[in-house]
Parts: structure tokens; C-alpha cells; sequence
């Protein structure tokens, strides 16, 4: 029977039940990838499964794309520590707090202002949750939508660029990068403005949950304000611009235009007056640590998408889910739905190397556009920041929010936000040109 199994070309998909027993069972996510890629490839080939291995590794080593994810993460760490998150906040509450859930309003609008020059997301949750919680913990807002209100915000920096997720997805699906940054500017915006808009619905309807602050609070004359939004502001959007803008324009490649936002937030660092050998030496620490976690899981994945495909795993995957005979249109909501299922258990980087090399060939031999695809699944991996029980969003705002906070009010502020996630995936389905439009107008516009 053992025989038979190992015979079997359907031997291949244990693959899938290996690596996740392994995770369950405490290994580190790249070592439980490496362990399988390795079992899996001694059964397919044999002892040439170690030079296999060892140029799997040299593909990822040798990715000039993926240069870009270290001096991303050194960004986003730089402008943690320059203090421009703060200023951004006092601004924003200036304009906005009057409004019943102004704060929560303010507070999604700094984080989608905060991801658009960073590109990560942990350090851009916990450095705003520590400046907004204490003021809306103040004016006894309610603590579910204080919470699912951080933990929505501080995701946002996986689907809006520069974000280190597409980045790494792009060589994972054989995508370009600068066409997915593309692609995800309106989705991103547009998941914002359902948090704003699902916010000021809901304090409109129940006051108590975001009571707008008295007037005596935002007593600033017009003049000041704009002085102090405009010296808040500018300094990130003449960051985003020098990122996003020169990969837009076609000016500058991701891995160009991440060394030039890299070069950005020290200069920003030293106007705020911040930088010092600490801060600077903090960053680089930082920067190593994650980058080194996130090259280590690609290279794990980068070996079992290897193997899994080099023993035909893509095509017997191919062949069960025709084999339903679901309609092309069925196959996607299939693929985003093992996808959302799968965040519930795995970190997004697990999801995205187990599922992208294989789900996007087959939605290309459907027909679809992998990029309008590949945005819809970007915003399932931001999704699972928030479902339980892997959640790393709540246990990021675990860590900040005072002891009155309960683990409850956590996981029930965030499911108003998953369901806005959806809402989010079902209006780019309808609406494809909400991904694709500026991707296509960008290629037309360098030709």
C-alpha cells in the first residue's frame, strides 16, 4: 500500500498536510518548508535533490528585487523612530476630531497616509496604536472599535505600496512588482474609505461609541492649522512621491526607488532631529532581523514550490479542482477562499509561498488577469492579520492597549473590518478596472 502511495503522482499534495503538521508541531515556518522540500525531493529525485536545493537558494540570493525588501524595512524603522508620526496625528485630530468618531476617522487616515511611506506593518500598528489609543481610551470611545479601528489601520501597509508583501509576492507568482504597486494604489484606498466610511455610519447611529470632541479642544485658528498640517504632511508625501511616484513615472525600478525612500527617512530623521548612533544602529539591527526572518521563509518556499512542481504537483492540482467542473468564475472564489480559510491558521508569507505558485498559473490558463487576481489575494493575506486565531495584528495591539482592554473587544472590533475586507474583494471583482486602470494608464503613458 506504501508502495502504491509513493507511486501514486497524488503522493506529491502530502506536501501540504507535512508542512502544516509541522508548524502545528512548533517548527519554525521556513524549517517546516526546508524539512518537506527536502523529504518530498529525496523520494522525486533522489540525490540530485541537494544541488536542486542549493540553486533554489542561489535564485533568491541572486533576485535584484528583492533587494528592495531590506531597504523598505530600514524605511518604514527610520521613520518610526523620527517622530513625524506624532506630528501627522496631531494634525489629522485637528481636522477631524470635532466629527462623532473623529478620532477613530483621523486615526485610519494616519495609517493610510503612515503605510504609503513605509511599506510594513508591525512597527506602523504599535507606533500608532501608542498614539491613539490613550486619547479615544480618554473620550470613552468603545473599546471594539478602538481596537478593530488600530488593528484595520495598521494592516493597510500590506496592500498599500510601498508594501514589502507585494514585493515579495511579485517573484513568487513571476509578477512584476512595479505593475502590482500599481495595482494596488485604489484597492488600498478604497479599503480606507469603507473604514471611514463604516466608522462614521456607525457614530452617526450610536453617538456614545465615538463622541465628537468639544469645540474649546480645537480652538486653533485656520491659519495655525494649515501651518501645521502643511509642515506634517508634506515631509511623507514628498516621501510617498519619491517612492511611488518615480516607480508610477517609470523613473526608477522598486529596488532604486526603495533606496531612495531609504535615503528620505534618514534625511527626514535628521531635520526631526532624531538621528543619533542609536537610532541609526537601532534600524540597521532591526532591518537585519526582519529581513533575515523573510529571506530565510522565501528561501523555504522558493524550495517547496521547487519541488512540488518539479514532481508535477501543479498538475495534479490542475487536474482535481477542473476535475469539479466549477466555472472559471467559481475557480477564483475557490482559490481566495482555501486562501482565507488558510489565514486563519498561517502568517501571510506561509500562505503566499504555499498557494501564489500555484494558483496563478492555473488562473492564467483560466483566462484571468493574474494582476487583477494577484490584488484580490493581497487583501485575503491583509485579512488574515485580523482573523483568529494566528491574528498577528491582536497580538501586536495586545502588547500596547492598557489592562481594561479585554482579548474580547479585540476579537470582536476586528469583524466588522474582515467583513469590510470582503466587501473591498467583492467591489474588485465587479469592478476590475479599480486594480487594472492605473497599471494599464501607466504603460500607455510611458509608451
Amino acid at each position: 500500500m506504501i508502495e502504491a502511495l509513493l507511486d501514486s503522482e497524488y503522493f506529491i499534495l502530502l506536501m501540504f498536510p507535512g508542512v502544516l503538521l509541522s508548524i502545528f508541531l512548533g517548527f519554525p515556518v521556513a524549517f517546516s518548508l526546508m524539512g518537506m522540500s527536502l523529504i518530498f525531493g529525496i523520494f522525486g529525485f533522489g540525490s540530485a535533490i541537494g544541488p536542486m536545493l542549493i540553486g533554489r537558494v542561489w535564485d533568491v540570493a541572486n533576485n535584484y528585487v528583492l533587494a528592495a525588501v531590506p531597504l523598505f524595512i530600514f524605511m518604514g524603522t527610520m521613520l518610526e523612530a523620527s517622530g513625524i508620526a506624532k506630528k501627522l496625528f496631531e494634525s489629522m485630530i485637528q481636522w477631524t476630531g470635532r466629527l462623532r468618531g473623529g478620532l477613530a476617522i483621523g486615526t485610519v487616515i494616519m495609517c493610510t497616509i503612515f503605510a504609503a511611506a513605509t511599506g510594513i506593518i508591525g512597527a506602523a500598528e504599535v507606533v500608532i496604536g501608542l498614539l491613539a489609543i490613550p486619547p479615544m481610551m480618554a473620550r470613552l470611545y468603545n473599546k471594539g472599535l478602538i481596537c478593530g479601528t488600530i488593528c484595520a489601520g495598521g494592516s493597510l501597509g500590506t496592500i498599500i505600496p510601498p508594501s514589502v508583501v507585494i514585493v515579495v509576492y511579485g517573484p513568487a507568482a513571476g509578477l512584476s512588482v512595479g505593475r502590482l504597486l500599481m495595482a494596488a494604489v485604489f484597492p488600498g484606498l478604497v479599503l480606507s474609505a469603507l473604514y471611514i466610511t463604516y466608522i462614521a455610519i456607525r457614530c452617526l447611529v450610536r453617538p456614545k461609541d465615538g463622541p465628537g470632541l468639544p469645540r474649546e479642544e480645537f480652538g486653533m485658528p485656520i491659519k495655525d492649522k494649515l501651518k501645521m498640517t502643511i509642515t506634517s504632511l508634506l515631509p511623507p508625501l514628498v516621501l510617498i512621491f519619491a517612492v511611488m511616484g518615480t516607480i508610477l513615472l517609470g523613473w526608477a525600478a522598486p529596488t532604486e526607488a526603495a533606496a531612495l525612500g531609504a535615503f528620505g527617512a534618514c534625511i527626514l530623521t535628521i531635520i526631526y532631529g532624531k538621528m543619533s548612533w542609536t537610532t541609526f544602529k537601532n534600524a540597521c539591527i532591526n532591518t537585519i532581523r526582519i529581513s533575515a526572518m523573510i529571506m530565510l521563509v522565501l528561501t523555504g518556499g522558493t524550495m517547496y514550490t521547487g519541488v512540488f512542481l518539479g514532481m508535477g504537483g501543479g498538475v495534479v492540482t490542475e487536474k482535481i479542482l477542473l476535475g469539479f467542473n466549477l466555472s472559471p468564475e467559481s475557480m477564483i472564489f475557490v482559490f481566495l477562499f482555501i486562501s482565507f480559510i488558510a489565514g486563519f491558521l498561517l502568517d501571510w508569507i506561509s500562505v503566499l509561498l504555499i498557494f501564489v505558485p500555484i494558483f496563478v498559473p492555473i488562473v492564467i490558463k483560466l483566462g484571468f488577469d493574474p494582476i487583477w487576481f494577484s490584488v484580490m489575494f493581497l487583501i485575503v493575506i491583509q485579512t488574515s492579520y485580523l482573523t483568529p486565531p494566528m491574528a498577528p495584528a491582536i497580538f501586536y495591539l495586545k502588547g500596547i492597549v492598557p489592562p481594561e482592554v479585554k482579548v474580547t473587544d479585540m476579537f470582536t472590533g476586528v469583524v466588522p473590518y474582515i467583513i469590510l475586507q470582503l466587501i473591498g474583494i467583492s467591489l474588485i471583482t465587479i469592478f476590475p478596472k479599480i486594480a487594472l486602470w492605473l497599471p494599464e494608464m501607466m504603460i500607455g503613458f510611458s509608451k
